[in-house]
């Protein structure tokens, strides 16, 4: 047996970010580590976020750091994983991809606590770097360059230390002295030998300065002292001639100013009015902006509060540091990262949801009354709170995201809309930003305009009135009796002084040469000249034509019968007749390469015929109408399409690979058939088909990021494209269509304009190399299990959060806290949203200048549980009924079962739990499970009963017409009783809480945080 792993989506989540000049020149790039992929993001001129390059490394990354060495113009990036080595790479722009440099074995691989990886720092100067586990060990590497000014790396120096757990590193700017890295660390060994307690309750950090001796190529711990029992961050203090040096430690509360020799400069860290007392403040990310004349951080809570950070010191012999102030700056969603780029961008990497993009409108120097800035104020009683009010964006403005479903609670795949491909349903967020998503194979549509026409239409084309034009003048659309031509402009308006012949269905509508017009209609051809001339050809006889092929200079028309004509456009431009050629039968389909660049014409001609097969014909005046290559097929082709794709190294400069020729043909069967054309001899070689879809697929040409790509109309419209150099082909999210064309205008640079039924639509195609298109539909707490009603097809989805307020609660202190602001608009909108799920979009942030979304709920006392139960109609995506739970109480688990008696039908049982703490760890109040039967068809829930039961339900699930639960590390059988479950039987082997049951053919498999037993 032989085990397939396909990934359908990579990795949303993004674990680390960094940003600097990894491709040289002036440009900043972004490297963001999701999981096993790394990622090269840069944001365009028009501030979206492009993916320059994406690899997978087959492994897990723990950390990421970039360093640049002294003179160099580029960064190096630095990969801590489980791969028990560390890995220093280099970008390269030509070849598009990530070049490793050094990748040197340390330890073992896996993440263990005691091998280095989980942690990374490097010296500002790119001189050192040093790579530490969770416990004792660290290692520092020499950084240097050999003779020909490449990098080198030395043998692994030692800084190890047993019983020796570490919470962060950085480097330490020292200038050019010997590198120095500082570290949170904490002894355990005394608490470790003491068995009542006493010792772990007293244990102490230390920040501990390691120096790396340069010439004696020795590490040593240079410097170590006490430090706060919350710290948990490290930030590099810049040093040398931009700053004093030293590192900023973020704890709980505070953040301290450190360096050897000078006395702390401690501030506290301001809360928000709300916050509970019992709760603390820590810092969860940072960022730095340097600039020659001046520094400050960015430090954003676990609120999603960030802060700005500035240190007055004095410059002198000692550098001393005389006052540390933090400012409240603005509040976006949590991050594990973020990165300040010198373009004046934020990225910030969301710990949950999506990824977003900031663009920076000020640094927050202005005094600003509704922002808090705090210093330190110490008095004789102690630290003095400052706190504050968050407020609308004001620093910040958000301008692009990146869909993230990290993460995902819980999953299913049906087929609830009867599509085509299932769809995939997935619990995503925590919080305010929770949702259940729809995921549909297929690329995103945005929809510009549709339009009812007088007909039902068979073509559409658009046509500019000169090739140095950049958008389309026409859209000409054919019907079977006439032909309409459309102006574009400000408005689309029908125009009748074109030239184009509208009594007629037309065939093809193109430009030609570089100014002139061309119509073909099954009775001839209509040249439109630029000084409106025109010229009519008329086929011969009572022949029609029924195909036509054609690029800018060259036209073959294939006439009933089989005949072919070949014209070309002469310097005169003129449209001449060039050659005739007999094909054994009437034509399928045909087609003309484009021309390449700095030639006259186009050699190559394909030809479908009804007979299955596919010629390669030669357009060369030496060898005219001569057959080069001939194709078998499966099936009569329907549509053929030579086109000349371009794959960019995705570099700086733009470079390309040479161009290569593809045929495409869109098979009656549904089949898409794809060779590479020989640019020399025409001969087919690679050949590759894919099926599309039960109808014959159409192909035409479409314009992506600036190149040519093709759109294939089957039973959906599929669109193949180039994308980080490789050719894909990806279904769009949207209905049959029957016929389509490119289409630009001064609103949509790069559309489509596609017709279906007796509709024309305009739309752009968003989100390319994406995988899926979502429908998000907003939850109110985080989602924890979902069960489909199987007779109506709605979803049941129970929720719940720790530490938070009930809806009600939230809007009473949201009103009273912006009564406090003097802001009272938006609170009905607030009201409305909250009641809908708590996650709005981009409208709701502009009605809502202080939207849950953005902001978090309110924090509750730590013991507090909030939780509902939802049904939802996913096809219209509206709530049918919310049952919030009191007292108290939460849910856990979630099923429907049908029990032998038959008076309820299908009924829902859902496990909660009452007044659940964790730390510290209290035993639990009551656990129930509930028992809901389905009213108003389907629609709404009613209570039959609940059962109080002795542990949490973690798990539920039928088991032939009973009622199954895992309650703590019991497995019970339950039936149905009239005022309660009735127990039956149960299990009490299991060492472990019960978390999942599973069923399959009267077997019952369960599992619990260790194993799972049958």
């Amino acid at each position: 047996m032989y085990l397939y792993s396909l990934t359908l989506q990579q990795a949303t989540g993004i674990v680390c970010a960094i940003n600097g000049n990894f491709i040289g020149g002036k440009t900043q790039e972004i490297v963001v580590a999701r999981g096993k992929t790394i990622d090269l993001l840069r944001p365009d001129e028009a501030g979206k976020i492009q993916t320059l390059h994406s690899v997978e490394v087959f492994g897990a990354i723990r950390c990421l750091a970039h360093f640049r060495l002294t003179g160099s113009q580029k960064d190096y990036v630095l990969v801590g994983s489980d791969s028990g080595r560390i890995v220093i790479m280099e970008y390269h722009k030509e070849k598009n991809c990530f070049h490793k440099l050094y990748q040197e074995t340390f330890g073992k691989s896996g993440c263990r606590r005691i091998v280095p990886g989980q942690y990374v720092a490097v010296d500002p100067k790119g001189r050192a770097v040093m790579i530490a586990a969770c416990e004792k060990q660290k290692l520092v590497y020499v950084l240097n360059r050999d003779t020909a000014a490449r990098l080198t790396i030395s043998s692994p120096l030692e800084a190890h230390k047993s019983h020796t757990i570490t919470y962060s590193i950085t480097g330490v700017d020292c200038g050019f002295d010997n590198p120095i890295f500082a570290a949170i660390e904490l002894d355990y060994s005394e608490a470790d030998q003491d068995s009542t307690g006493q010792a772990a309750a007293e244990a102490q950090k230390h920040l501990t300065f390691y120096e790396l001796d340069l010439g004696l190529n020795h590490v040593s711990r240079k410097w170590t002292e006490p430090i706060d029992n919350g710290a948990n961050l490290l930030v590099t203090v810049p040093g040398g001639d931009d700053g004093p040096s030293g590192v900023l430690v973020c704890a709980e509360n505070f953040v301290i100013y450190k360096n050897q020799g000078h006395p702390d400069v401690r501030a506290v860290i301001p809360r928000r009015a709300d916050l509970p007392a019992e709760r603390g403040v820590l810092i969860v990310s940072a960022a730095t902006h340097r600039q020659k004349s001046m520094f400050f951080f960015l430090l954003q809570t676990e609120y999603g509060d960030i802060f700005k950070v500035t240190l007055e010191h004095k410059r002198d012999e000692q550098d001393r540091v005389m006052e540390l102030k933090i400012k409240y700056f603005d509040t976006i969603p949590v991050t594990s990262a973020m990165c300040v780029l010198k373009t004046g961008f934020l990225f910030a990497a969301s710990e949950f949801g999506n990824h977003a993009l900031y663009q920076f409108q000020s640094i927050g120097d202005g005094d600003d009354v509704e922002a808090s800035s705090a210093t330190l104020m110490e008095t004789e009683e102690g630290f003095q709170p400052v706190f504050f009010q968050p407020r609308g964006l004001k620093n910040l403005v958000r301008i692009d995201h990146i869909a993230s479903l990290m993460p995902i609670m819980d999953m299913k795949v049906l087929n609830l809309f009867e599509e085509e491909t299932p769809q995939i349903f997935t619990l995503c967020g925590r919080g305010p930003r929770s949702s259940i998503r729809i995921l549909r194979p297929g690329l995103a549509i945005s929809e510009m305009a549709v339009s009812q026409l007088p007909g039902v239409p068979n073509a559409v084309w658009t046509v500019k009135k000169n090739v140095s034009d950049e958008f389309d003048a026409y859209i000409v659309v054919s019907f079977p009796s006439g032909t309409l031509v459309l102006s574009i402009g400000e408005t689309v308006e029908e125009v009748s002084d074109s030239g184009f012949l509208d009594t007629t269905p037309s065939l093809a509508v193109s430009l030609l040469g570089d100014d002139s017009l061309m119509q073909v209609h099954p009775n001839g051809i209509r040249h439109i000249r630029e000084d409106g001339r025109i010229n009519e050809w008329k086929t011969p006889g009572k022949k029609t034509i029924v195909k036509v092929g054609s690029n800018r200079l060259q036209v073959v028309i294939a006439l009933s019968g089989g005949e072919l004509i070949y014209f070309e456009m002469d310097m005169t431009g003129q449209l001449m007749e060039v050659e005739k050629h007999e094909m054994p039968g009437d034509v399928a389909c045909l087609d003309i390469a484009p021309v390449p660049e700095g030639k006259q014409r186009s050699r190559f001609l394909a030809v479908g015929s009804y007979d299955s097969t596919i010629r390669i014909l030669s357009l060369d005046p030496d060898d005219c109408m001569q057959v080069l290559s001939v194709q078998s097929v499966s099936s009569p082709p329907e549509s053929l399409l030579l086109l000349e794709v371009q794959a960019s190294t995705g570099g700086e400069d733009g470079a390309d690979h040479p161009a290569s020729v593809f045929l495409n043909a869109g098979l009656q069967n549904g089949v898409l058939f794809r060779t590479v054309v020989d640019m020399v001899t025409g001969q087919l070689s690679d050949t590759r088909s894919r099926f599309l879809g039960l109808r014959a697929p159409k192909l035409f040409k479409a314009i992506v990021r600036g190149r040519q790509a093709m759109l294939c109309l089957s039973s959906r419209p599929w669109l193949g494209y180039i994308h980080q150099g490789h050719f894909l082909l990806t279904p769009l999210s949207y209905e049959t269509l029957e016929f389509a064309a490119s289409f630009a205008s001064d609103q949509c640079a790069e559309g489509v304009v596609a017709v279906a039924g007796d509709a024309l639509r305009i739309f752009t195609i968003e989100r390319l190399g994406e995988t899926f298109n979502e429908t998000v539909i907003p939850l109110r707490y985080t989602p924890r299990k979902f069960v489909l009603q199987p007779k109506r097809k709605h979803l049941v989805i129970i929720e719940s959060d720790l530490g938070a307020f009930t809806a009600e609660e939230r809007e009473a202190a949201r009103k009273e806290c912006l009564e406090t602001a003097g802001v009272e608009n938006g609170i009905s909108n607030n009201r409305e949203q909250m009641e809908n799920g708590g996650v709005g979009g981009d409208d709701e942030e502009k009605e809502d200048p202080l939207s849950d979304e953005q902001y978090g709920y309110p924090k509750a006392e730590s013991d507090k549980w909030v939780s509902c139960i939802r049904v939802l109609d996913p096809k219209s995506g509206n709530t049918t009924c919310l049952l919030e739970l009191q007292d108290n109480e939460a849910a856990f688990s979630i099923c429907t079962v049908n029990f032998h008696d038959k008076e309820y039908g299908t009924l829902l049982a859902v496990g909660t739990a009452k007044g659940l703490q964790f730390l510290p760890k209290k035993a639990l109040t009551a656990g129930f499970i509930h028992i809901y039967r389905f009213i108003d068809e389907g629609k709404s829930l009613e209570l039959l009963h609940k059962t109080q039961v002795e542990g949490v339900p973690l798990s539920l699930c039928q088991f032939q017409g009973r009622l199954l639960a895992g309650i703590g590390s019991v497995l019970r059988l339950y039936d149905l009783g009239k005022r309660r479950l009735l127990r039956k039987c149960e299990n009490k082997l299991f060492p472990n809480a019960i978390n999942s049951i599973h069923t399959y053919r009267d077997r019952i498999y369960v599992g619990d945080l260790q194993e799972v037993c049958s």
